[in-house]
């Protein structure tokens, strides 16, 4: 590029020398037209040769700038509005390229071949094609995305209405058996027990204001006894419960309720070697409706669940279908009813205290203000596995509506403990 540069600055600088000879053999061009030309041409030659030095000459970084600097006079000559208004303004400074074109403008006119304002008018130059264009149909074809028709199979939509109610069950089946010979230095009997329970609840929950929980308990237990003599068989538990609640929520937590309470046994009871009945089906039947709010219970990071019913006002109603009863349930002799008001609590919770072990609580009350009613009924049940749990049940209980016993009072007291079979879903 060197090279061919240098050639260019050659051919430019001929005319100019061929000029000045011309000047030299005809000796009537006046002196001073002579002198300066001789002075112009050394002055373009100067300005070329500092072109070129700073061009190829310059660090790598500023040769772009150098060439991008000094376009115009290697195009053809052209009157620049900006260089000549530079001119005439205090305080610019002329570039080389400047000075070169002004001292052209004003020594040599004639070589003028356009103006700026020329340039500007004519625009960018158009190009036209001398032969029309083709577009490439193969080219068209292979650059063409197909469509790819997506794999779908026929869906199937199925609307539900959403189900409300959820179910709970449990079911457990406990036995034990023990064993005395009958030269025990304590003496006792060998005996064989079972107990079979049954819990179920059918729960209504619409998630905005109504609840309705229902649940049946069905518990029955008997016991083989050698030394009574009148009963081969008796009951070591004996009931069957309906508990059934309506409720409107009233907070996030409180519920307006609506509860009913009604509890029984399936068969008759006797104590041991005495015919005499002290219980059976119907007699008594015990049910109670109540009107009080409840508690929602859902603590220890939902380990202890359960509710609260508080009843301020509650009708209690007790009937026996064994009139010989009716006196020792604490009824009036020969009648069938007893009918009292009062106010009643009831307080059932679950209680997860390990993974294996867990704690079921019922606690109940009613008192009429002249009688009263409590029972505590604890049921802690450790689990093996799915299927094999151990039973401990204790159930405390007061009424003093009935005959007083000469050793425990009003108090009364039930507890075994089983192994057996249990699930729960």
């Amino acid at each position: 590029m060197k090279h061919y540069l240098s050639i260019l600055l050659l051919l430019l600088m001929i005319p100019l020398c061929s000029d000045a000879q011309w000047h030299y053999r005809f000796p009537f061009v006046h002196k001073e037209k002579a002198q300066k030309s001789a002075s112009f041409v050394k002055q373009y030659g100067d300005s070329l040769m500092a072109l070129n030095n700073r061009i190829f000459n310059a660090p790598a970084n500023k040769k772009a700038d150098a060439a991008a600097d000094e376009p115009r006079i290697f195009m053809p000559l052209t009157f620049y509005h900006d260089v000549v208004g530079r001119a005439f303004n205090v305080g610019d400074t002329l570039s080389l390229t400047d000075r070169l074109l002004l001292r052209t403008y004003i020594m040599h006119p004639e070589l003028v071949e356009s103006s700026q304002t020329e340039i500007e008018n004519a625009g960018a130059p158009v190009y036209e094609p001398e032969k029309p264009l083709h577009r490439r149909e193969d080219l068209v074809e292979k650059s063409r995305t197909e469509y790819v028709e997506p794999k779908t199979s026929p869906l199937t939509v199925v609307l539900r209405r959403p189900n409300f109610w959820n179910y709970r069950g449990d079911y457990s089946l406990q036995f034990m058996q023990n064993y005395v010979s009958g030269n025990w230095y304590k003496g006792g009997e060998s005996n064989y027990s079972a107990l079979t329970s049954v819990t179920m609840e059918a729960n209504y929950n619409n998630k905005q204001k109504v609840r309705w929980d229902n649940k049946l308990e069905m518990r029955f237990g008997l016991q083989s006894s050698r030394s009574d003599t009148l009963h081969r068989f008796k009951t070591t538990e004996d009931l069957f419960r309906v508990t059934s609640k309506l409720g409107l929520q009233a907070s996030k937590r409180w519920y307006y309720t609506l509860q009913v309470l009604a509890y029984s046994q399936f068969t008759h009871g006797y104590k041991s070697n005495k015919p005499t009945l002290y219980s059976d089906f119907l007699a008594p039947l015990n049910m109670n409706i109540s009107v009080g709010m409840d508690y929602n219970v859902d603590w220890l990071g939902h380990k202890l669940k359960g509710s609260v019913h508080l009843a301020p006002f509650a009708y209690n109603m007790k009937y026996t279908r064994k009139l010989e009863l009716s006196e020792r349930l604490g009824m009036e002799k020969n009648h069938h009813f007893l009918n009292d008001f009062g106010s009643e609590f009831t307080v059932d919770l679950t209680w997860q205290l390990m993974d294996m072990l867990k704690w079921k609580t019922r606690l109940y009350g009613y008192t009429s203000y002249e009688r009263t009613e409590m029972e505590w009924e604890n049921t802690l049940s450790f689990r093996f596995n799915k299927w094999i749990s151990a039973q401990l049940f204790m159930y405390p209980r007061f009424d003093d509506g009935v005959n007083r016993d000469d050793h425990h009072g009003y108090w009364q007291f039930k507890e075994y403990a089983s192994i057996g079979f249990q699930y729960s879903f």
